[in-house]
């Protein structure tokens, strides 16, 4: 560094403001004061290194103002919300990384209720003693899958291994080499199966398995016969597996037990919505599956849970188990659970009710009538100059591990911009105060209506707005 520039640097490292001086300008705030504190030392601390490096600084950057400006902004990203919430403009509906499945009102309602309230979680009310969190949910469980007995813990990975962990502890558990997953987070059932305690014996070859090859597998230290959803993974071709029904039969004949692991899992026929045939819970248990295994917040359309349902007998012995505290769900999602339950006690009430089957029922002319109005109104509040908006058709994915091959008709906002590239464009509206995510394909930004609502509408045009006025 010249004399000149060391002269200057020193001149501008004397007109820093105090940490004291900078609270005086800012002692207006309503946040917390150790947190207004920790901000003016950082900024002045990155202004300070900004000049020792030599980097392009004058005096303009140290006005007043301009600290002050850059003050707020540090401050409005420290006090904004880690967890928020995110318009999915992607149309994957039960999407893993944003929550999976939207809950409807009444269950928001109940989850409001229990946590405000003190309640009935196990006391019981007619004997006036300590009772089940599983009991306020178990016989409506039992009702809609034709069970007799019920259980629900935190995830379906807990579920899976809560069952494998009571009935196969230090026993075989046999399974199609073609049934060994792995889905989202590394989450693999090999590795399951071995926490648990079960000694997996594979069967069969990757493409095709057949009934002999379980039953020549059975030994007497057998305990299970183990069916496992392939979620989000699809052989096609030259392929077979044993229908759960076959399983059961050679089941019986050796006196072993036989869990179902459907993964997502499902209360309503997906040919409903124009999608392909998947194995229902309901079809499970009437097929004589001693244990079913199925995620809450999938399909089903609930939230975060595990749903385990089968024979009283297995279940019972399951509640057993000092890992199903461990694994327990709390008051609030047996809450919101009890409100889904009792909305599929109509299946036309869930579909309409239920955000996730709701979306996946969405009309394709009610789709495009919704981009329709979003397109209008963003052309009143964005410059065509700007960013050519426009609809397109676009395939909607179901999500969450199911139906991987499966699309959905759907329309689309289509955003252009010739201001900014695309990709400042999708990360602009990704990290805004009301974060958008969108696909970004063939150079444009398409946002899917399909998993946006009619009421996150204003904000998503609020947002794209918001975005250009800063270009």
């Amino acid at each position: 560094m010249s004399k000149t520039n060391q002269t200057e640097s020193q001149q501008l490292l004397r007109s820093i403001p105090k940490v004291d001086e900078f609270l005086s300008w800012v002692s207006h705030h309503d946040a917390p004061l150790r947190v207004i504190k920790k901000v003016v030392r950082e900024l002045l601390e990155d202004v300070r290194g900004t000049i020792l490096a030599g980097k392009d600084c004058s005096a303009v950057d140290l006005a007043k103002q301009q600290l002050l400006s850059r003050f707020d902004h540090r401050l409005e990203l420290l006090m904004r919300a880690n967890f928020c919430s995110v318009i999915n403009g992607t149309g994957v509906v039960v999407h893993t990384n944003m929550g999976r499945s939207l809950l409807p009102d009444v269950a928001m309602d109940n989850i409001l209720a229990a946590g405000a309230r003190y309640s009935n979680l196990e006391f019981d009310l007619v004997t006036g003693k300590r009772g089940s969190r599983y009991a306020l949910v178990e016989e409506l469980l039992c009702e809609l899958t034709g069970a007799e007995a019920g259980l629900v813990v935190n995830n379906n990975a807990a579920a899976v291994l809560l069952c494998l962990d009571t009935l196969a502890k230090n026993r075989e558990a046999i399974v199609s080499r073609g049934q060994l997953v792995e889905i989202g987070g590394s989450f693999r059932i090999p590795d399951v199966m071995e926490k648990s305690g079960a000694r997996l014996v594979e069967v069969g070859a990757t493409n095709r398995t057949h009934l002999v090859d379980y039953e020549q597998a059975i030994t007497d230290n057998t305990a299970m016969l183990l069916k496992v959803h392939t979620s989000n993974y699809r052989m096609i071709g030259f392929t077979k597996e044993i229908p759960l029904r076959e399983l059961v039969e050679l089941a019986g004949r050796h006196g072993l037990v036989v869990m179902d692991d459907l993964g997502s899992g499902s209360l309503v026929d997906m040919t409903r919505f124009g999608l392909e045939k998947e194995p229902t819970v309901q079809e499970a248990v009437a097929d004589g599956a001693d244990v079913v295994t199925f995620s809450g917040d999938k399909l089903l359309g609930g939230p975060q849970a595990g749903l385990i349902v089968g024979s009283r007998e297995v279940i019972e012995q399951i509640k057993q188990n000092p890992l199903n505290r461990a694994l327990r769900i709390d008051k609030f999602t047996l809450a919101a659970l009890e409100a889904i339950f009792r909305l599929y006690m109509d299946e036309r009430v869930a579909v309409s009710s239920i955000p996730t089957l709701a979306m996946l029922d969405a009309n394709y002319d009610v789709l495009k009538r919704r981009a329709a109005r979003t397109v209008r109104r963003l052309r009143k509040v964005v410059a065509s100059d700007h960013c050519l908006v426009s609809s397109a058709d676009v395939q909607s994915q179901v999500g969450g591990g199911a139906l991987p091959e499966q699309g959905l008709p759907s329309r689309a906002v289509v955003l252009q911009p010739s201001t900014c590239s695309l990709n400042q464009l999708e990360k602009r509206l990704r990290v805004g105060a009301t974060p958008v995510v969108g696909r970004v394909m063939d150079g444009r930004l398409l946002l899917d209506m399909r998993t946006v609502t009619d009421r996150e509408v204003p904000e998503l045009v609020t947002a794209i707005a918001t975005v250009f006025t800063s270009f």
